[in-house]
């Protein structure tokens, strides 16, 4: 479990310190020091922040969670992957200069609804899932009664 939890909080940290360095260049983008979309640039370092807050406040709830070690695994996996891809897609349509919140028949712009649809809402969707129905009261994974 304390290595699960250590490696949830790394990339937590990590994810968040990518998100002070997108910070940077969100300034660059929003003066025009760099040809990318201010908005989105900001967007991504705001996902990337609470992303990390996400992916903490995971690896702290693990020892309360009722679900077995695998599903425990899965949660932080599922949790750290759809939050780095999050930032890194929000990162990446900055510069294409795209929405990618709907299908637009822009082929790049669908390109990015769809990997976001693929590894960021729907993966996120079921791991809050998850994650609030393992926080349910009753006993923990592996507890035994009295």
């Amino acid at each position: 479990m304390e290595d699960l939890q250590r490696r949830a909080m790394l990339g937590a940290a990590t994810l968040i310190a990518l998100g002070m360095a997108t910070g940077l260049l969100a300034g660059l983008a929003m003066t025009g020091g760099i040809p990318a979309d201010g908005g989105a640039m900001l967007a991504s370092h705001l996902n990337a922040i609470l992303g990390g807050l996400w992916i903490a406040a995971v690896g702290l709830s693990l020892p309360m969670l009722r679900n077995e070690p695998d599903g425990k695994r899965l949660l932080v996996r599922t949790v750290v992957v759809a939050n780095f891809a999050n930032w890194a897609l929000t990162l990446l349509k900055s510069f294409l200069h795209v929405k990618g919140i709907g299908l637009t028949g822009d082929r790049v712009n669908d390109v990015v609804f769809f990997a976001l649809l693929a590894l960021v809402v729907l993966p996120s969707l079921g791991a809050a899932v998850a994650w609030a129905l393992g926080l349910r009261a009753g006993p923990t994974a592996g507890a035994t009664s009295r």
